[in-house]
């Protein structure tokens, strides 16, 4: 399962389709970086990517140094590939669809 924290959300000044994506700026409104959230280098999480009408979900390995996120797209505006960056884009942590999928699945095979 990917690791799920709270209130994170960064800019990033990355471009193109490319992975890695440097992590940027926390976004003002009470929100806060990756780090700070309790994720560690090498820790999987549930990325959301939004640019402008463009979105992206997919699971990232965050790494400390950069910080950056390699990406791994499971759904997009783009037919399920990686958007294209413009430079501006807003990077969060997320729920999906998929993680609930699963847990569901396990409470019916295990019972918790």
């Amino acid at each position: 399962m990917p690791v799920l924290t709270n209130r994170v959300k960064v800019s990033t000044a990355t471009t193109g389709t490319g992975s890695p994506i440097t992590l940027g700026a926390v976004e003002s409104g009470g929100f806060q970086s990756f780090a700070a959230s309790g994720v560690s280098s090498g820790d999987t999480v549930r990325y959301a990517i939004e640019d402008g009408d463009n979105f992206e979900l997919g699971l990232g390995v965050y790494n400390s140094t950069g910080p950056t996120l390699t990406r791994s797209v499971d759904e997009s505006s783009n037919a399920g590939s990686a958007i294209s960056l413009s430079g501006s884009a807003l990077v969060f942590i997320t729920a999906s669809s998929i993680d609930f999928s699963r847990m569901t699945a396990l409470t019916l095979i295990f019972g918790r």
